[in-house]
């Protein structure tokens, strides 16, 4: 009996740990706000560097959008990375710097940010910029991130996207997800560790973090690559609310596609770094490190809930044949407090990106990723794919 005790202890233990977390972090990103005033001063010469690998579709206007935006004087570097089609081209009509690269040996978007990076290095900006080629900065948004940078740490914009009721369930509940991770667990976490993830867009960096930044890289997920690397440095990421990046969600297919892409990246980042950068923040009495390797315990929001499930069924079996229910309680309380904190994100902010008739259909979403999970284990995404764009071939 006692050793079956231990046993619903151990499978009970860790997706509630997992879960609390989450929940802390829910409630923390959902609190009112501290009352921090804006950041304020005047901004210096700023760059935005944009990755781009065939993006003749949409370059142009991603360009258009971000000249509307930015301060007079930023310059916009296109990087045309491995490009097949004319995307240097129209980035070029549009009004932007071009920089062509072509290595077919070394491909990814960490490579094209390092081949940016010693072209904006022969006339340093003060501020760095990345933005996506299918992305969009709101207005005021590249004033907020210069201003917080100048802390001497990175900013990272809030990265959304922009809703759709008329898309299928699965994808509004895939940009929920997106939506609590991204914004209300990502201002949890700024709140509890002092510190943010870094999102792949909308990241802004000061030229002295950026010119020694760990960019060249094939991995899949190099954005929370990126930010774990320097947190473990000592160097914070901000998070800005009042800056904010967009963008339209892809597909069913395409969601798909690069929802596998970015939670293989966690995932692999996580099994490689969640237990080290803990280990490390608490020896070293590092907040930012703690939080951070907390952070990472926590899987992706579905497969959270998949295992607490799976978890909570095998516990509550024991329960009724043995008469163990303290696991099974312990779990079950943490998963009803997950679900009802999940539940308040989206009656306070994401109501506009998920319907409530497609939130009904979140046990259909959590089914549709366990081929996600499955691949993961037996045949990882390890290499960058451009994700397809509205509009491609």
């Amino acid at each position: 009996m006692v050793l079956i005790e231990i046993l619903a202890w151990l499978i009970a233990g860790p997706p509630a740990l997992a879960l609390t977390i989450y929940t802390l972090e829910i409630a923390a990103g959902l609190a009112g706000a501290r009352g921090r005033p804006p950041a304020t001063g005047p901004v210096g010469p700023a760059a935005i560097l944009i990755p781009a690998h065939d993006e003749a579709a949409g370059i142009a206007a991603t360009v258009a959008g971000l000249k509307d935006v930015a301060p007079a004087g930023t310059r916009i570097l296109v990087v045309a990375d491995n490009c097949t089609d004319d995307t240097a081209a129209r980035a070029r009509g549009a009004g932007a710097d071009v920089a062509e690269r072509f290595d077919a040996a070394l491909r990814g978007k960490g490579y094209a940010l390092a081949f940016g990076r010693e072209v904006l290095a022969q006339d340093p900006p003060a501020v760095v910029i990345v933005v996506d080629a299918d992305c969009a900065l709101v207005s005021g948004s590249v004033e907020h991130l210069c201003r917080a940078t100048a802390q001497g740490g990175p900013a990272q914009a809030a990265n959304l996207l922009i809703p759709d009721h008329d898309a299928p369930a699965l994808v509004q509940i895939s940009s929920f997800a997106l939506l609590v991770k991204n914004l209300v667990r990502s201002r949890g976490l700024s709140r509890i560790g002092r510190c943010a993830l870094l999102t792949g867009t909308g990241m802004a960096f000061p030229w002295q973090v950026f010119v020694a930044a760990p960019l060249a890289s094939g991995d899949i997920a190099e954005d929370l690559g990126l930010g774990i690397a320097l947190t473990r440095r000592g160097i914070r990421t901000r998070l800005v609310t009042e800056a904010m990046v967009r963008s339209r969600a892809a597909s069913l297919g395409d969601s798909a596609a690069q929802r596998r892409r970015w939670e293989h990246g966690f995932l692999a980042n996580a099994l490689r770094h969640a237990v080290p950068t803990l280990a490390a923040g608490l020896v070293r009495g590092s907040r930012p490190m703690i939080a951070l390797g907390a952070h990472l315990l926590v899987p992706p929001l579905a497969l959270l809930f998949l295992i607490a499930g799976a978890a909570l069924a095998l516990v509550a079996a024991a329960g009724a044949i043995w008469g163990l229910w303290p696991p099974a309680v312990v779990l079950g309380a943490a998963m009803a407090a997950a679900l009802a904190l999940t539940a308040l994100a989206w009656l306070r902010h994401g109501r506009q990106t998920l319907k409530f008739t497609a939130l009904l259909q979140a046990p259909l979403y959590v089914a549709w990723k366990i081929p996600t999970y499955l691949r993961f284990l037996f045949k990882p995404e390890t290499r960058w794919q451009r994700t397809r764009r509205e509009g491609d071939a």
